[in-house]
């Protein structure tokens, strides 16, 4: 398959890792951006959201005073492990798509953990 560019490749070539490696677990897929942070856990086998957490959720928004920190990274980590945990997942694989694993997608991973989710 051909892509335009190499963060679609990046991305889809991780997905496509994942699936193999552990295809019952849900995956906690993110979305970095430059002014926020986003995270959902997604049942591929279904094909549907289980929850997701954002720094634009109105119980963290009060709390940050940006978005785009390393605070507000794992404040959603927390978040999202407490809705999973809620939901009664506890194991998922971590998506991280075509960011690489340090700052603030490494924050929201250490957050998760913290908040109970095993990867």
């Amino acid at each position: 398959m051909i892509y335009k560019n190499k963060s679609l490749r990046r991305r889809y070539r991780n997905r496509a890792r994942l699936q193999q490696r552990s295809p019952d677990r849900p995956r906690l897929s993110i979305h970095r951006s430059g002014k926020h942070i986003y995270a959902q856990i997604i049942d591929d086998m279904m094909g549907n959201t289980l929850c997701a957490a954002s720094s634009l959720d109105r119980t963290l928004r009060a709390a940050l005073n940006s978005g785009s920190d390393k605070i507000a990274a794992s404040k959603v980590g927390n978040l999202i492990a407490e809705r999973a945990l809620q939901k009664g997942v506890t194991k998922v694989v971590f998506d991280r798509g075509q960011f690489r694993f340090h700052g603030r997608v490494k924050a929201l991973a250490e957050g998760a953990r913290e908040g109970g989710l095993v990867f």
